[in-house]
């Protein structure tokens, strides 16, 4: 179906008239608020004209976009830290794409930039809204994983929120993850004795350690967490960085030290929930080994970027960091990749390749 040109801006900013006779761009919408664990029946993928940019705006061809666990808060109406997305309209998130058309001088045509405005093949914005990047330091795709936020999400979880010292023996949940791939890595060069990390199957816990630097991985399918986090770690942990919640959380609180540091970074666990999930039974650990639990955004930290990407880029260069994602083809692959995501199914950064090209 065609629609109203404007929509295929995000805002709403649209320009003065078509980028190009018969120029269209397929989009995904929110079709409808799940309730529980989404499904295809709440997306919908619609054609749209696509309007040219206006004055100090860019005209995007998307080429990789990114989705992630945060989105599925986003699909309830519901106040949060991000506003929720609109049933009828767009959905928005990370991508990579090149410049076709550009009202921006600082921003030329052929330009490669992130931007928030995936879930489309092309989108129409404001140049202040997007960032240049170096393809030559690294593939464009790496700037919505390792060089994008989901590593910065890592790296200050690791250094900031819950700081690794030398020494400290480290637990990680979903560490076959988009974070937690490359979380391991992060706490091996700040100095960790011992990192554990949690997936769930028997590949996923070998790839932890034979490909991203785990001495010992959990599989939460084959038993207790608690139990099986005990034996890789019999004199406890000093860190923890949560990206479930639920059991992986109070295995947590029973083995770490007194003084031990936890970084709540996310809670797979409970985002389909219909209902209040009760919190861990010993969160009473908490106060009797003084115990730092604390929560983080990582859009709270995005100045960090210039002291994190160089870094980031250089491990990537040596090969000492090594990295791994999951890719799907096409926009009308996007939710399937999404749903998929939710339920574990990737192993690193989840990706749409939208295009061919940078």
């Amino acid at each position: 179906m065609s629609i109203d040109a404007s929509a295929a801006d995000p805002e709403n900013r649209g320009g003065t008239g078509p980028a190009g006779p018969g120029l269209t761009s397929r989009e995904i919408r929110l079709a409808a608020r799940p309730h529980g664990e989404p499904g295809p029946q709440n997306f919908e993928l619609v054609s749209t004209d696509v309007p040219a940019p206006g004055p100090g705006q860019i005209l995007v061809r998307n080429t990789w976009m990114s989705v992630d666990p945060y989105m599925r808060g986003r699909m309830d109406n519901r106040k949060s830290y991000m506003p929720p997305f609109r049933v009828g309209a767009a959905l928005d998130g990370g991508a990579i794409g090149e410049v076709v058309a550009s009202e921006a001088p600082a921003v030329p045509v052929g330009a490669t930039v992130s931007h928030g405005y995936g879930w489309r093949e092309y989108a129409v914005l404001d140049a202040a809204a997007a960032t240049v990047v170096d393809t030559a330091l690294a593939p464009a795709e790496a700037y919505l994983g390792v060089l994008g936020t989901t590593g910065l999400t890592a790296y200050v979880a690791l250094t900031d929120t819950a700081p690794v010292r030398p020494g400290d023996v480290v637990f990680v949940s979903a560490a076959a993850g988009a974070v937690g791939s490359v979380a391991g890595q992060f706490a091996r060069k700040l100095g960790a004795s011992r990192v554990i990390g949690s997936a769930g199957g028997p590949e996923k816990a070998r790839r932890l350690v034979e490909e991203f630097g785990y001495d010992a991985a959990i599989d939460y399918r084959a038993g207790s967490v608690g139990a099986q986090l005990a034996t890789a770690a019999p004199d406890g942990i000093d860190v923890y960085l949560d990206n479930v919640g639920t059991d992986h959380l109070a295995a947590a609180l029973d083995a770490l030290h007194i003084g031990g540091r936890v970084a709540l970074v996310g809670a797979i666990s409970i985002y389909n929930a219909t209902a209040p999930v009760p919190g861990p039974t010993n969160l009473v650990l908490a106060l009797t080994k003084r115990l730092s639990l604390r929560g983080m955004l990582v859009t709270d930290h995005l100045d960090q970027f210039p002291e994190y990407l160089p870094l980031a880029a250089g491990w990537l260069a040596d090969g000492s960091l090594r990295t791994a994602s999951t890719v799907r083809e096409g926009i009308e692959a996007a939710p399937g990749a999404f749903l998929e995501m939710l339920r574990g199914g990737n192993v690193g950064k989840m990706l749409v390749r939208l295009a061919d090209g940078t």
